[in-house]
Order: C-alpha cells, then sequence, then structure tokens
C-alpha cells in the first residue's frame, strides 16, 4: 500500500497516467499505465468481438412446379449448404402460363421438401401463395436443442445396453 502522492510522484517519473482500476475496494486500487494506449485496446477488443459476429440472410431457393427429381435434389443440397451456414432459406414456386391453374402441386412440392428437411431446418413460415409465387421459410435448427440432447442420451441408452 502506498499513499496517493508517492504514487503520483511514481507515474510522473515514468511519464505516465495514475488510473484507479478499482475503485469499489477497500483501499481503492490504481495502476500506473499509459492511458491512452489503454482506452485504444479496449476499443480494440470490442470492435473485434464485434467482427465474429455473423448476421444471418435471407437466401432464396426458386422451383417450378414440374420441377424434375434429380434437379429438386440438387436444390435440396443447395438449400441444406445455406442452412449449414446459418442462413434462412426462402423456397419459392414459380407458376407461369396455366400452371396457376393448379397450386396443389407448388404446395406439395414446398411440402415434400419441408418433410426432408426437417432433420436440419424448422419452418418458420408455412407455404403460402402470393401472387404467381408460392413461399415457404425454412429456418436452420440451433444446435443442442433438446430434440438433439433426447437423440443423444437415446443413442447413449443403446450403447450401454449392448
Amino acid at each position: 500500500m502506498v499513499d496517493i502522492k508517492t504514487a503520483m510522484a511514481a507515474a510522473r517519473e515514468a511519464v505516465q497516467d495514475l488510473v484507479e482500476v478499482g475503485p469499489n475496494a477497500d483501499p481503492p486500487v490504481c495502476r500506473i499505465m499509459d492511458y491512452g494506449k489503454y482506452k485504444y485496446e479496449q476499443k480494440k477488443k470490442a470492435h473485434e468481438g464485434g467482427r465474429k459476429h455473423r448476421i444471418s440472410q435471407v437466401k432464396e431457393v426458386r422451383l417450378r412446379c414440374k420441377t424434375d427429381l434429380h434437379d429438386l435434389e440438387h436444390k435440396l443440397r443447395q438449400a441444406r449448404e445455406f442452412l449449414d451456414t446459418g442462413d434462412k432459406v426462402l423456397l419459392t414456386v414459380r407458376f407461369r402460363g396455366r400452371e396457376i391453374v393448379h397450386p396443389e402441386l407448388g404446395y406439395q412440392i414446398l411440402r415434400d421438401i419441408c418433410e426432408r428437411m426437417s432433420d436440419c431446418a424448422v419452418v418458420e413460415r408455412e407455404p403460402k401463395m402470393e401472387g404467381r409465387r408460392m413461399s415457404a421459410l425454412l429456418s436452420p435448427k440451433q444446435k443442442g436443442t433438446r430434440d438433439a440432447k433426447e437423440q443423444d442420451a437415446q443413442r447413449s441408452q443403446e450403447t450401454d445396453k449392448s
């Protein structure tokens, strides 16, 4: 424990600042440092933390009601990649000409895709008709959800029985 006058003299001698870092402690804690450099480092740390934060985007996968099975599989792989990177997926079925007479075909395609993607996605918005388009929105499942934890528990029980 050093008195204030001695600490200030030591700070002046070192051409540094005397900074109170623990005002609530008894006695208060002070440190001799370059305050400008300290503030700069704090600002840089805050900026680094913000850079690691990822903002999810909405990626669109366009389909037609006559999309072939192989093409549909390719679109599903694309959608899975988008979901794995943390993006939301907007599935859109576009109707052209007389196709608009059969919206049930588009609805069936979207429902089928939603069921197939249920292992890695959650349906955020059910299929809905908007003009000549029908769309559904999928968002990625959160890791460590209740379903995943239950599945892990079941697997561990099965391995214990073996």
